[in-house]
């Protein structure tokens, strides 16, 4: 013989309110309600529906210690419920509608000027060479640029500026972008 699950005076201790469940729950709620839903501002609305639909509910359920599986399952038919309803926003044409694509820039142009901005890097200063590789190709902060060097922060700032100033002047840049 089973006995029936006091439900009242366990669950009371654990969920008193509505509130105090949705406060200890949601976060846990809400991961599930990404998991069924790609947009995380459509999760958000999801998981207020399932929510609104448990508090409604929350006088009739019996067990609250299977609220989560409540939630979930109204996340899951609030979720298929929308599914069901979405409005097919395509249509068939006789023409495609998206425009023909712009044409890029030549391949061999812009590695022509990779090689050309690089031969002009080679030519400053090692110093300034090594701040700006730093700063530009390894993309490192002023403050990780002068830890790796071993300067101040105001010493690569200055290098750096100098340097990009060295490079605005080059001839062989100046030009390839005339």
């Amino acid at each position: 013989m089973t006995t029936p699950v006091c439900t009242s005076a366990s669950t009371a201790a654990v969920f008193p309110t509505f509130s105090s469940y949705v406060r200890a729950r949601g976060p846990v709620l809400l991961r599930t309600a990404r998991s069924l839903s790609p947009n995380p501002n459509d999760a958000e609305d999801l998981l207020q529906t399932a929510l609104t639909k448990t508090y409604v509910a929350w006088d009739r359920i019996e067990d609250h210690r299977a609220l989560d599986g409540y939630v979930r399952r109204a996340l899951i038919n609030t979720r298929t419920s929308q599914w069901r309803k979405r409005k097919v926003e395509e249509f068939a044409v006789d023409e495609m509608p998206e425009p023909d694509p712009l044409p890029g820039p030549d391949p061999a142009e812009l590695q022509g000027l990779r090689d050309a901005m690089w031969r002009a890097v080679m030519r400053l200063p090692a110093r300034q060479r090594a701040m700006v590789v730093l700063r530009y190709y390894e993309d490192l902060s002023e403050a990780q640029t002068a830890e790796v060097m071993e300067v101040s922060i105001g010493t690569v700032k200055s290098a750096v500026s100098r340097a990009l100033a060295k490079l605005r002047e080059d001839p062989e840049l100046a030009m390839l972008s005339s």
